[in-house]
């Protein structure tokens, strides 16, 4: 087992990593930028280090940093989180060369699932069910219209390096093709650096869904069930909830088997989610995250397992303590994330905590690196805390939510609180009836 750990991260990832190390008995090491000097994740761990002035280019995503830190203070492994460098086979390679241990899957497999068209490709020849596309990417436009007439309209084209909805563009009809297929180039090559693309019929109703999967790089993955996060705002996640209300134990057994028994064939090593869009009874893959996610605290709370704890274990050659035959469900959780943004336009809001409390109380947990008096930066993601839920069932949940919320103080920004108070009155969410389309919907007709 490792004696010290790295964390390559911030915020309340990073404090995630900190608690599990701490009970697994692992000294901590956090990196810090210039701007996260006071941070709580600084303050919390073992060992702190500063690598850098505030823009992430310059120090949670400078390799050379990151690698000193550890050449410094001893530390054997890195623990990535989720975002910055956590997806990047090439910092996998030189944290490897460094004789250092990355706690995730391999380059290889970071390399494969990271581009679009490769990872469907795999999935496809592992028996996973996909979406129907282009075999590949897309060279021009004169390509896009045979491709897309083929599929049949709509149909979706995106970046194949993409993510977070970047470089995605909606294409009802022929019309709308070529303005979509440059829009999506441009922006692809904006945020990528690679302006290739595919192109996928679009499903008009779907949810997303998406499978946690465990391997433990020998040829041995488990599956712990799914994640249902279709109310999503632009792309991006909102709320999210284990198990989906949409699915069956026995659909959940059959994908959950082919997603595990696809990583296991392949020698995948740490956590792993494969989304999917869900329509009609079928599943489509979009995509593989090969990291940990940030709703994978949902998870935790129906299997009562620490995945963290697992990454770390599995990185350091331990067998892994995961076993489908005992891995049992247990009531419903619910994860809200909770962003500095300031409604109805969602604008960033940083600035200074005046006062923060934290919820409790049976089956509630916050993940948050806030406190009175924190500074909230300007340069980084505005998530600032998650709230998660877990009761008896999926109503029990929801009041649990609801109560939660009303617990929570957070003052001196501007939150997304007073929205999930909002949904949590609409029937859709009540009832679990609604789909990845169902809340730019709601937005649009109430904070429009």
């Amino acid at each position: 087992m490792f004696d010290k750990i790295l964390i390559a991260n911030r915020g309340e990832i990073a404090l995630r990593v900190i608690r599990a190390c701490r009970e697994m008995g692992i000294a901590s090491v956090a990196v810090h930028s210039t701007a996260d000097s006071d941070a709580m994740h600084v303050r919390m761990a073992d060992e702190s280090i500063c690598i850098g002035p505030p823009p992430g280019t310059q120090s949670y995503l400078s390799v050379p940093a990151i690698i000193s830190a550890c050449e410094i203070t001893g530390a054997q492994a890195i623990h990535p989180g989720y975002g910055f460098l956590s997806e990047n086979a090439n910092f996998v390679q030189i944290v490897e060369d460094h004789q250092l241990t990355f706690i995730g899957p391999s380059a290889e497999h970071i390399r494969i699932m990271g581009d679009k068209i490769s990872a469907k490709e795999t999935m496809r020849k592992l028996g996973v069910p996909c979406v129907p596309g282009s075999e590949g990417g897309v060279p021009d436009l004169e390509t896009a219209k045979v491709v897309a007439k083929d599929i049949g309209y709509p149909v979706i084209i995106k970046a194949t390096a993409g993510g977070g909805g970047r470089g995605m563009k909606l294409a009802k009809t022929e019309s709308d093709l070529e303005n979509a297929f440059r829009t999506a180039r441009s922006e692809s090559k904006a945020a990528f650096g690679n302006d290739e693309v595919y192109i996928e019929k679009y499903l008009t109703t779907p949810r997303h869904i998406e499978i946690q999967v465990f391997g433990d790089g020998k040829g041995r993955a488990v599956h712990l069930g799914e994640r249902d996060c279709s109310l999503q705002r632009r792309h991006q996640k909102v709320l999210e909830e284990a198990p989906g209300p949409a699915i069956s134990a026995e659909q959940r057994a059959r994908i959950g088997k082919v997603c595990a028994d696809a990583v296991a064939k392949i020698g995948y090593s740490g956590a792993g989610t494969i989304e999917f869009l869900y329509e009609n009874d079928e599943f489509y893959f979009i995509e593989m995250n090969t990291r940990l996610q940030v709703e994978h605290p949902v998870t935790e709370a129906v299997f009562g397992v620490d995945l963290v704890r697992e990454q770390i274990r599995v990185a350091a050659g331990l067998p892994m303590d995961l076993n489908q035959d005992t891995l049992r469900m247990n009531g419903h959780a619910i994860e809200v994330r909770i962003n500095a943004e300031k409604l109805p336009n969602f604008a960033p809001s940083p600035g200074t905590i005046s006062q923060y409390h934290a919820p409790g109380g049976l089956g509630v947990r916050m993940d948050s690196a806030l406190y009175d008096g924190y500074r909230i930066p300007p340069y980084y993601d505005s998530l600032i805390g998650k709230l998660i839920v877990h009761g008896r069932d999926r109503p029990e949940a929801l009041a649990r939510l609801s109560r939660a919320l009303g617990e929570l103080i957070i003052d001196g920004v501007d939150t997304t609180v007073p929205l999930f108070h909002a949904l949590l009155r609409e029937e859709a969410v009540q009832t679990g009836r609604y789909n990845i389309h169902w809340l730019e919907h709601w937005l649009e007709t109430n904070l429009g």
